[in-house]
């Protein structure tokens, strides 16, 4: 009659220390052999794997979502259709993670049209660009040059908060574009200003804000040539207040640009 190898092996173990609790010298036991290879793949039962059909090319998923963004963007006739065209979108961590999409304020007929990097946390919670700290020095550097509210337009190229309060991403930005593109020819400002180096990056594809700010730039806006001009971000005067001096020099070509 056959024994169980498994059987033999814990007998065997147990006369061991039986053994070795006797003061008896005994040999190792020695090591099981290992099945081959074959043999352990023919026994091991098949896991189940589920596949996302987007995970083998992640970028097809993402092309999806930009031709259904401009889609919608392009098809939306007025400000309202384009903020309710945001607010269907799925744009995946961004809209997952965010409480609320963050589209703008201030005068949809204003001359100057401000745009921002993305909502910080409070802007996520009132669903309105530029309310906190940072947006209150905005708010004070565009008074600095007669500029209210009435006077301007604010908004921001990425409408969700990030996760963890991060910058947006490049595919992010790619997929945020056509919404604020669209946006930007429903308003048609004379003078756009770009606040921060993602918002440099994401309108204009430079980047380096501490070289470009200052320095007039040019965008095509619905087929016409618009002025824009690069800015610190106030978030960043805040953390470096020794530049403000510079953002002064902006604002006046700013006013300038505008009065001429």
């Amino acid at each position: 009659m056959d024994t169980d190898p498994q059987i033999l092996k814990a007998a065997l173990k147990a006369s061991q220390i039986w053994w070795q609790d006797m003061g008896v010298d005994i040999p190792d036991l020695p090591p099981q052999p290992k099945r081959p290879a074959k043999q352990q793949a023919q026994n091991r039962k098949p896991s189940k794997v589920k596949i996302n059909p987007q995970s083998q090319n992640p970028q097809s998923g993402l092309k999806d979502k930009i031709e259904l963004a401009t889609a919608l963007a392009q098809s939306a006739p007025t400000l309202d259709a384009l903020k309710t065209a945001l607010d269907t979108f799925d744009a995946g961590s961004l809209s997952d993670h965010a409480k609320n999409m963050v589209f703008a304020r201030g005068n949809p007929s204003a001359k100057i049209m401000a745009i921002g990097e993305a909502p910080g946390l409070q802007e996520d919670e009132t669903s309105l660009p530029f309310i906190g700290p940072a947006g209150q020095l905005l708010d004070k550097m565009f008074a600095s040059i007669g500029l209210g509210e009435d006077s301007l337009y604010i908004t921001n190229v990425c409408n969700w908060l990030p996760p963890a309060g991060r910058n947006p991403s490049d595919d992010e930005l790619d997929m945020c574009t056509p919404f604020i593109t669209r946006h930007m020819e429903l308003i048609a400002p004379k003078i756009i200003v770009i606040v921060g180096g993602v918002s440099l990056q994401a309108l204009t594809g430079k980047t380096g804000i501490m070289k470009a700010r200052g320095q007039w730039q040019e965008l095509n806006i619905g087929g016409t040539k618009t002025p824009a001009m690069p800015l610190y971000h106030p978030a960043f005067l805040l953390r470096r207040p020794e530049l403000k001096k510079y953002a002064w020099r902006d604002l006046l070509a700013i006013k300038a640009r505008l009065e001429g």
